[in-house]
């Protein structure tokens, strides 16, 4: 009797080492494992930018919420040196309003809005060929935060750890009282 429970004891030790080792491995292979082109086509992993408050906008220059560009770049310059960063991703999922070429986008969301946040190549933000990052923040960030993308300049606030934190629709503008205050709360 003695034998049988010390192999169950085993069996019960080495099956929550793993189960634990499992978990670790999930949570450390969130946000901070994707490495996706920048908008110059060079490798950019999301890990450069552990430690920092983020938010995840995907944008279209066509769009009837294009000129929130401005008030992105304006929350960008506000808050950068706190620890902030945006990370625009160009997607044309929606109405074809984001055809450009990335070179395109890239003029002009420096001209037209001035942007200096990084912004990242075209991806595909819904749909069979949903990019990996968009099938991770619509599937697997936690209740209230997942879903399809229902537009563009839908957003994701992720804080200093990789965590998705808050998510805000479309009409929800980058200056509004709502998402500075879920920034402001996030890089105390």
């Amino acid at each position: 009797m003695n034998v049988f429970l010390h192999k169950a004891v085993v069996r019960f030790l080495v099956i929550g080492a793993l189960l634990t080792m499992t978990t670790s491995l999930i949570a450390g292979s969130g946000l901070y494992s994707f490495t996706l082109s920048s908008i110059d086509g060079k490798p950019a992993p999301l890990a450069d930018y552990k430690g920092k408050v983020v938010l995840i906008v995907n944008v279209a220059s066509k769009c009837g919420f294009t000129p929130q560009y401005s008030a992105l770049e304006s929350i960008y310059e506000k808050y950068k040196d706190q620890g902030f960063v945006i990370l625009g991703f160009p997607a044309n999922n929606f109405g074809a309003q984001e055809p450009g070429t990335n070179a395109e986008i890239k003029t002009f969301c420096t001209r037209k809005y001035n942007v200096s946040f990084p912004m990242f190549e075209k991806i595909s933000v819904k749909g069979s060929d949903q990019a990996p990052l968009y099938t991770y923040l619509t599937q697997q960030t936690g209740t209230g935060l997942t879903g399809d993308i229902k537009w563009n300049f839908t957003k994701f606030l992720v804080d200093r750890n990789g965590k998705v934190v808050q998510r805000f629709e479309p009409e929800v503008t980058p200056d509004s009282k709502e998402v500075t205050g879920a920034i402001e709360s996030q890089l105390k």
